[in-house]
C-alpha cells in the first residue's frame, strides 16, 4: 500500500501580495485542520505577529488578513506527496509534485521575493520548478524540528519582512 498520497492546501493570498512565503507541506495536524501552522508548536504564527503586530491568538482568517494586508502570500512547494507524520525527510522523494508556480506567479506579478521557510522548501522548489526571476531566500523553519532558538528565528524573519 504504500505512504498515504497528500494533498496540500491552497494559497492564503490577497490583492497584491510582494512576497511569497513557501513552506514544503503542510504537516498532518495542518491538513486535518485545513489551516496553514497549525501546530501550536510551529513558530510561524507567532514570529508573524511579531513582526507584523497582530494577535497571534486571534481567530484563523483574522491572521490570514493580516497577512495579505501587509502583502504577504503564504503556500507549499508541493501540491502532492507521500509521507507517513510530518518531517520533510519522511516525503518520498519520487512521489512529489509541485503546485501551479507559473500560473500562481502570472496571477500575482507583483510577486518579487520568494522566502523559503526552511532547506526542505528551497531544495524542492529549486528542485521542480522554474521560477521567474524573483529575490529567493532561505529562512530557518519555524517548525518545532528545527531547534534553533525561537530569538535566532524572529530576528531572521524580521530582518527579511522588514
Amino acid at each position: 500500500m504504500g505512504s498515504p498520497l497528500l494533498y496540500s492546501l491552497p494559497p492564503i493570498v490577497g490583492a497584491g501580495p510582494h512576497t511569497l512565503i513557501l513552506g514544503n507541506m503542510p504537516s498532518v495536524m495542518s491538513l486535518t485542520a485545513q489551516r496553514y501552522y497549525d501546530n501550536p508548536r510551529n513558530a510561524f504564527w507567532r514570529i508573524m505577529g511579531e513582526v507584523f503586530g497582530f494577535d497571534v491568538d486571534a481567530p484563523y482568517p483574522a491572521r490570514c488578513a493580516e497577512l495579505t494586508r501587509h502583502g504577504i502570500a503564504v503556500w507549499d512547494v508541493l501540491w502532492s506527496c507521500r509521507r507517513v507524520g510530518s518531517l520533510d525527510s519522511a516525503v518520498e522523494p519520487n512521489s512529489m509534485a509541485p503546485n501551479d508556480f507559473d500560473g500562481f506567479f502570472a496571477r500575482h506579478p507583483g510577486v518579487a521575493t520568494v522566502l523559503f521557510n526552511g532547506a526542505a522548501a528551497e531544495k524542492n522548489f529549486l528542485r521542480l520548478v522554474t521560477g521567474p526571476e524573483l529575490r529567493y531566500r532561505r529562512l530557518p523553519s519555524t517548525s518545532p524540528a528545527q531547534t534553533m532558538p525561537y530569538r535566532d528565528k524572529l530576528a531572521a524573519w524580521r530582518e527579511a519582512l522588514g
